[in-house]
This record gives C-alpha cells, sequence and structure tokens, in this order.
C-alpha cells in the first residue's frame, strides 16, 4: 500500500508544478498574431463602410452618405487578454462596430453639444428607456444633432415622432450566431476579408457585434463607481476611465422576451465591453492566468454546454468572467500573490461559483440589481461537480489536460518526455523542458508573426484601397508588432499609390 504522505508529497509537487509551468509560459501579449487579427479586420472593415453602406456587410445596400462609416472596436477575450499561453485563451477575434450618424444617451440627459471627431457631422440620438429587465432597455429616437461648420459645435433639434429603434441585423445565418454577435459570411466584394478569413495562418475567426455608442456612464450602474471596496480594486485611476469610456447598446433582447414580438425586436441590452476590457487589464498577471485556465476547465469538461429543459445554456464565458471580476475586487492582493498556488485560487473561484449556483444568485458587475442566473433549473448539475473538486484533483487534471497538450506543441523530443511522468522528477523533467522550448522560442515566433503581418499587409493593400483612416489603424497596430513593418508598410502603401 502506498505511503499516505508520499501521496500528499506528489499531490504537493503536482501543484507546484502547474503554478510554475503557468506563470514561465503565460509571457505577456506585446506582439502577437491578434495585432494583424484587430488591423486587419478593422481597416478592410473600415474601408468597405468608407466606400459603402454602413450596413452593406449585412445588407448589400448602396451608400447614400460615404461620409457614415462603422467605427471598430476589438474587444472580448482578444483584447481583455494581455497573457498570451501556450494554449490560447482566445477563440476568434470579437468586434464591436457603432455607426458614426448615431448616438444614446440616458433618458432625461441633454444631448452632447461637443462630439468626437469620429462621429458624424448629423447624428441621430437615442434615449436609453429602462425596461422591466435589469440592463436591459429601449432606444428611443429624440433627437438630431446637427454640427455648426463654424464653431465645429452640435447643435440639437427633437423629433415631433419619438420612435423606438428596432433590431435590424439584415441576412444573417441563425445557425452561427450567439447573442448579439454576427459571425459574417464574407462574398466577392470583400475579396481581402475572404482571403485572410480562410487562411487560417492569417487570420482566427471573427464576430461583429453592431451596437450603437454611449459616451456617458449609464444610470443603470450608477452605484458601481462609488461603492465601497475593501481592497481599492480596481483603483481610482481606473475607475475613473472606465467611467469616462461610458458604454454601448446592444440589438438583443432578454431571453424571457423572445418569444414575445413587441420586445424581442425592440429590446436591447447595456453593454460593459469596453469597461471589461479596462478593468481586466488592470489585473495581475497571476489573475490572468487564473481567468484563462477557469476558462479553459469550463470549456474541456463542456459545462457550458449544459442546457435546461428551452435549451438555453445555463453557464457561459461571461459567468467566469464576472466570477473573476468580483474576485479581483473583493479579495485582497496577498490572497493572490502570497505563496502563488494558481490551482488552489482556482479550486476556491469553483466553489465560490458553486455556491452562486445553489443560491440562484450571480450579481452582474456593473449592474447591481441584475442577476445574471435567469433559469437555474439543472443548474445543481454544475454546482455539485465544481463544489467536489479537490486541490490534488485540479492539479492531476491540468497535468493531464492542459501541460500534455502543452508539450504536445513542442518538437517529438520534447513532447515525449510526457509519455512517463510516474515520479516527481520525471514529471519535473518534462514540465523544465517545455518552459525551455516556450523561453527559447519568443525570437522564432516573433518572425512568424512578422511573416504573417507581411502577406496580410500585402494582401490587404492590393485588393482594397487604403484611406487616412485604415492606414491610421495599420500603423497603429503594426508598430505594436515590430517597429520595422511599419517602414515595409507605408513603403508598400506609396508603391501601390504611384502604380495606379
Amino acid at each position: 500500500m502506498a505511503d499516505d504522505s508520499a501521496v500528499a508529497d506528489y499531490d504537493d509537487d503536482n501543484t507546484r508544478v502547474v503554478t510554475n509551468f503557468l506563470l514561465n509560459t503565460c509571457r505577456l501579449m506585446q506582439r502577437s498574431k491578434l495585432h494583424i487579427h484587430a488591423a486587419a479586420v478593422c481597416c478592410i472593415y473600415g474601408r468597405i463602410a468608407a466606400r459603402s453602406s454602413p450596413d452593406s456587410y449585412l445588407l448589400g445596400r448602396k451608400c447614400v452618405d460615404d461620409k457614415v462609416h462603422r467605427i471598430p472596436l476589438i474587444t472580448g477575450s482578444s483584447a481583455e487578454f494581455y497573457i498570451q499561453p501556450m494554449l490560447s485563451c482566445v477563440g476568434d477575434v470579437d468586434m464591436m462596430l457603432h455607426r458614426s450618424d448615431q448616438l444614446a444617451i440616458p433618458y432625461g440627459h441633454s444631448p452632447p453639444t461637443e462630439l468626437p471627431a469620429e462621429l458624424h457631422s448629423h447624428v441621430k440620438v437615442y434615449e436609453i428607456i429602462d425596461s422591466e429587465y435589469p440592463g436591459y432597455v429601449y432606444l428611443m429616437r429624440s433627437y438630431l444633432l446637427t454640427e455648426d461648420s463654424d464653431t465645429g459645435k452640435y447643435n440639437a433639434v427633437r423629433y415631433d415622432d419619438l420612435q423606438y429603434m428596432y433590431h435590424v441585423l439584415g441576412h444573417v445565418d441563425e445557425d452561427r450566431n450567439h447573442g448579439p454577435a454576427i459571425m459574417v459570411v464574407c462574398d466577392s466584394g470583400t475579396a481581402s476579408l475572404s482571403d485572410l478569413h480562410h487562411d487560417k495562418n492569417i487570420i482566427m475567426p471573427f464576430d461583429i457585434v453592431p451596437c450603437i455608442r454611449c459616451l456617458s456612464w449609464p444610470p443603470q450602474a450608477a452605484d458601481w463607481p462609488t461603492r465601497h471596496r475593501n481592497y481599492d480594486w480596481p483603483d481610482s485611476a481606473t475607475i475613473d476611465r472606465v467611467v469616462n469610456n461610458g458604454c454601448d447598446v446592444v440589438h438583443v433582447a432578454h431571453r424571457l422576451c423572445k418569444q414575445i414580438e413587441w420586445m424581442s425586436k425592440y429590446q436591447c441590452r447595456l453593454s460593459f465591453s469596453r469597461a471589461e476590457i479596462v478593468s481586466l487589464n488592470g489585473c495581475m498577471p497571476v489573475q490572468q492566468i487564473v481567468y484563462h485556465m477557469l476558462r479553459f476547465f469550463v470549456k474541456t469538461e463542456r459545462l457550458a454546454d449544459i442546457k435546461d429543459s428551452s435549451g438555453t445554456k445555463i453557464l457561459s464565458n461571461y459567468h467566469i468572467k464576472t466570477l473573476t471580476l468580483w474576485a479581483c475586487e473583493v479579495k485582497p492582493q496577498r490572497w493572490w500573490t502570497d505563496d502563488i498556488n494558481i490551482v488552489e485560487i482556482c479550486v476556491k473561484l469553483f466553489h465560490m461559483f458553486a455556491d452562486w449556483l445553489k443560491n440562484k444568485i450571480c450579481r452582474h458587475y456593473f449592474v447591481n440589481n441584475c442577476n445574471l442566473f435567469y433559469n437555474t433549473e439543472h443548474s445543481e448539475i454544475i454546482a455539485s461537480q465544481l463544489a467536489s473538486i479537490t486541490e490534488s484533483w485540479l492539479a492531476e487534471w491540468f497535468v493531464n489536460s492542459y501541460l500534455r497538450k502543452c508539450a504536445q506543441l513542442c518538437p517529438d523530443r520534447v513532447s515525449r518526455l510526457f509519455d512517463d511522468v510516474s515520479t516527481s522528477m520525471k514529471l519535473q523533467n518534462a514540465v523544465s523542458a517545455v518552459i525551455d522550448r516556450r523561453l527559447n522560442s519568443a525570437l522564432r515566433d516573433l518572425g512568424s508573426v512578422c511573416d504573417v503581418a507581411i502577406k496580410c499587409i500585402s494582401i490587404d493593400i492590393s485588393v482594397l484601397s487604403l484611406t487616412v483612416r485604415s492606414y491610421g489603424i495599420w500603423v497603429n497596430e503594426i508598430a505594436k508588432i515590430d517597429s520595422s513593418l511599419r517602414g515595409y508598410f507605408t513603403a508598400l502603401a506609396f508603391y501601390m499609390l504611384l502604380s495606379e
């Protein structure tokens, strides 16, 4: 019979090995293909919108005013994570697009007289009207703003006929959409985008989320900036930045309203994607690693696939994001950093989430009276599984389901070391080999990214002509990859311009 102390030591070794592995392989995402994804998708859509209707990618309509465009923002995982684990924490690129001639303001607020330069000279303003469901709203067209060419300020005229905005999503492939996001099907009118999308070495899949920009922090989340925080997370500078970024409104109805014709057509949801990006980018690296590992576990164990009797999924990445944000706020820094044990932290957060499920409460991080658990039918299945997780079990799971997969990304001489990790020493040796490979691959990976960037730039410039807007986006994004690419891009852009 095995000695109990030896088994315990082995479990402790697994925990230390996993923590050491993650701290050494989840490097900072200073240069990555994500910058290429962001630049390519933003620029292509920026140019398509500049030469055609703001909704042309959905509706195929011809433009009436070529100055109206869609303004892109990369959101979701590709913007929230600044770490780059060996196993990607980003499945696709999420992009929010808001029209330059539309704006939302809180109900009863006066329309602004000054607007960002990116907005149009004529802007329709919609007031945000609360619904009976916290976080869900309606948009009522209330004002038309017209820019004074002499002063640059906007004059407001109130519409005589106040109208609610309804959802116009065009030709949508229902099987490929989730929530307000639209997975775009490329056609011959977006040849460059199609080329990039089908070349898996250049760009990942991406989802488009049409939205309405709101420059103000919404009253529905009024208590978030001032609520009491025991450990000053986020700090005051981050809070100010979040509030100053405002929010967005996306066209999606509450799940209980989707079968009600009027509500399904007119109801919208407040989106705090901008706030989430700023908040998560303010996390410590260990907090970002924990967020990544929580998501990886839920995805691998297919917990997000469990549905209630209506076919609605009970758990989503947004719940894990909410759990992470609350943990960052309510746990002191020493809880994360003193004798770092990533496995133990994950176990405690899984247990916290299990309690949320049992109590049928998952408070929205920004809208305090919004419960993200709409229907907790069958939630006890997830709660029971999470509550039963122990540190030793999760450490073993990470070794077999995460570290082994990372090893498979390495040459055979490294991956074969995982064929036998029956002792702590063998496991340590195998993991050290993977870590060394990861640490020594930075220069080679940068070269690969630069090669992809050059190909991406060439396709982009040759298929669709540049605009001042898209040129600026490209220059900013590729500078994050390597400064030498800026010169290459500028030279190629001028060459193509002179060749026309």
